[in-house]
């Protein structure tokens, strides 16, 4: 699987004060949305993920529902995270 550079640099550190358009697949607009439903650093997104048993269609149903991701893009940042929770968790 081909990755951006921005999904590498992700998962290539621990997480810390990350805002959550460090996230693949989260831009500007994505981004304001979820800082708009209170999710202002990526450990926040982390936290629904895991909330969500790390489940990649409701993960990516709930992107969606809630910033109006597109099924790239929440496919994007739940490959982000979940290779992040395989390096750190």
């Amino acid at each position: 699987m081909s990755t951006s550079k921005k999904h590498r640099e992700f998962v290539g550190e621990p997480m810390g004060e990350k805002p959550v358009t460090d996230m693949a697949g989260i831009g500007p607009v994505l981004g304001q949305k979820l800082n708009d439903h209170g999710f202002t650093y990526a450990y926040t997104v982390l936290g629904q993920f895991l909330v969500l048993n790390k489940n990649e269609d409701l993960f990516v149903s709930w992107l969606k529902d809630t910033a109006g991701a597109n099924k790239k893009q929440g496919g994007d940042c739940y490959n982000c995270l979940r290779e992040w929770c395989d390096s750190f968790l």
